[in-house]
């Protein structure tokens, strides 16, 4: 069975069905970010009240604390957690490359200090299959180094060389598991070694493709331009995903070039903090100039929180530090992604995606923003 049905193509747009162990993914997907196996601040039962079908969860977390080997005799994640959906593991790289001097990369894998206690360990690419087999999510990735920006051509001709040894290393330590295994396209921020490393890594049976070593504060240009130097080179009978992308613009960028798969946590985190999105702009609920509005964050949204409540009261609680303002600013938040997202497909559907394109982006500059806050891996 294919890992990904394409059913139309508007541009280089795909609408598609993504085949996992825990069901059909209708494609481009956005993932909310449940590091520990939970999307803070929410239950899976409110995540599938929102339409969400597929989250990631981060296998370096998980391995440190509560331990894979745990998970496994707990049954594995989705029963561990409760969780019925589908679910994708990121293998940790970006997290580890984030230790900075705690960690050390070898050719055998990465040492590195845990940032809960201090001990060490070792973490290889068989390794870290093996830690993502026990935790059983659907879709597993391989290990990989994830350059800093800027770095010199020559360290990250080395890094893409490594990754491509990890790789192969990974794809021979996979079981005979159901777990859908994607290799990860790397290359700094250097096109040269962005198509290098595409051919060596596309070269290799993976069941989907990441492009990975975005969004570490690189200006959203350069981005753009990595992926487009790549995008053309991906196998269209294969998921594209791409990792740790997540504002809604971007979103619709990806999907412009012919990305299937998105996560971040930019919808939770900047929940949590009171930034809100809404179909003009993203506001930020704790200015003065929301202490009396009477009305929802967003007129046109049905979400519990917008139903509900005015942006007076929410106002009010994130600036008391109610715990309950994180439930609620949740909500509206991984809502509106879930719609934007059912849109972008109904476009396809329909064959107008690049009028959708055109209109969203026409309306929803006009809101505030803040392009600090462009990326959200981590």
């Amino acid at each position: 069975m294919k890992t990904i049905e394409i059913d139309r193509i508007d541009g280089k747009a795909r609408l598609g069905r993504l085949s996992t162990g825990h069901g059909q993914i209708d494609t481009p997907v956005f993932m909310p970010v449940g590091t520990q196996g939970v999307v803070k601040a929410m239950t899976h039962l409110q995540l599938k009240d929102l339409g969400v079908k597929m989250i990631l969860a981060n296998a370096y977390h998980l391995y440190l604390r509560p331990g894979d080997e745990l998970i496994k005799r707990m049954g594995g994640l989705h029963r561990f957690c409760g969780w019925d959906g589908a679910m994708l593991t990121d293998s940790g790289g970006y997290q580890i490359f984030s230790l900075g001097v705690l960690r050390e990369i070898k050719e055998d894998g990465v040492l590195f200090q845990s940032h809960i206690d201090g001990s060490r360990h070792f973490l290889t690419p068989e390794k870290m299959v093996h830690v993502q087999e026990n935790i059983g999510a659907d879709v597993a990735m391989c290990l990989d180094e994830c350059v800093s920006y800027p770095s010199t051509s020559e360290y990250t001709r080395d890094s893409v060389e490594l990754t491509t040894r990890w790789a192969k290393r990974c794809l021979q330590a996979k079981t005979d598991s159901p777990q859908k295994l994607f290799g990860i396209i790397q290359g700094g921020f250097y096109p040269e070694l962005r198509i290098r490393s595409a051919h060596d890594i596309l070269a290799l049976d993976f069941d989907g493709f990441a492009i990975g070593g975005l969004s570490v504060g690189e200006p959203k240009s350069l981005m753009w331009d990595m992926v487009d130097t790549v995008i053309d080179l991906m196998p269209a009978d294969k998921p594209r995903y791409m990792m740790g992308i997540g504002l809604p613009e971007d979103l619709l960028e990806g999907v412009k070039r012919g990305i299937d798969m998105f996560d971040c946590i930019i919808p939770t985190r900047f929940a949590r903090n009171g930034s809100l999105f809404t179909w003009d702009g993203r506001i930020n609920i704790k200015n003065a100039r929301f202490t009396e509005d009477k009305g929802p964050i967003d007129e046109e949204c049905s979400c519990y929180t917008c139903r509900t409540y005015s942006r007076a009261y929410l106002r009010h609680l994130v600036v008391s530090h109610e715990l309950t303002s994180f439930y609620l600013n949740t909500v509206h938040n991984v809502h509106f992604y879930m719609e934007l997202m059912r849109r972008v497909r109904d476009a396809l559907e329909n064959g107008t995606f690049g009028a959708f394109y055109h209109d969203f982006k026409l309306r929803y500059e006009g809101g505030e923003s803040d392009d600090r806050c462009s990326v959200c891996n981590g």
